[in-house]
């Protein structure tokens, strides 16, 4: 199983990015695919998923902002995030999981990871 994100880089707050997570050895419609974020010095949290059932979960601070959308074509998850801040400055992973969880340690496959910078 791959998980290969991609789509990360600089913008300026109020600016947007799209990344890409492209899944090889595993259907992204079988598993809950979701969004974590790491930023320097602190836990890997959650950011969204998009679970088996085709429900979408977003953490608080992004609703509104951050939507996650898959491709089962290419089995590709996408996330699309707007009116970004510095607060949303950090890695960036894709997760695969069996079950429908927020929780990271539960997910079974990580991507390598896509920095996101936003300055003010």
């Amino acid at each position: 199983v791959q998980l290969q994100a991609s789509g990360g880089g600089s913008v300026q707050a109020g600016g947007s990015l799209r990344l890409s997570c492209a899944a090889s050895g595993l259907t992204i419609s079988s598993y809950t695919m979701a969004w974590f974020r790491q930023a320097p010095g602190k836990e890997r949290e959650f950011v969204t998923s998009f679970d088996w059932t085709n429900s979408t979960w977003y953490r608080t601070s992004v609703k509104g902002r951050f939507t996650i959308s898959r491709d089962t074509s290419t089995n590709t998850v996408y996330l699309q995030m707007n009116s970004l801040t510095p607060e949303d400055t950090a890695v960036y992973y894709c997760g695969a999981a069996k079950g429908i969880t927020s929780w990271a340690r539960e997910y079974d496959y990580w991507g390598q990871g896509t920095l996101v910078t936003v300055s003010s």
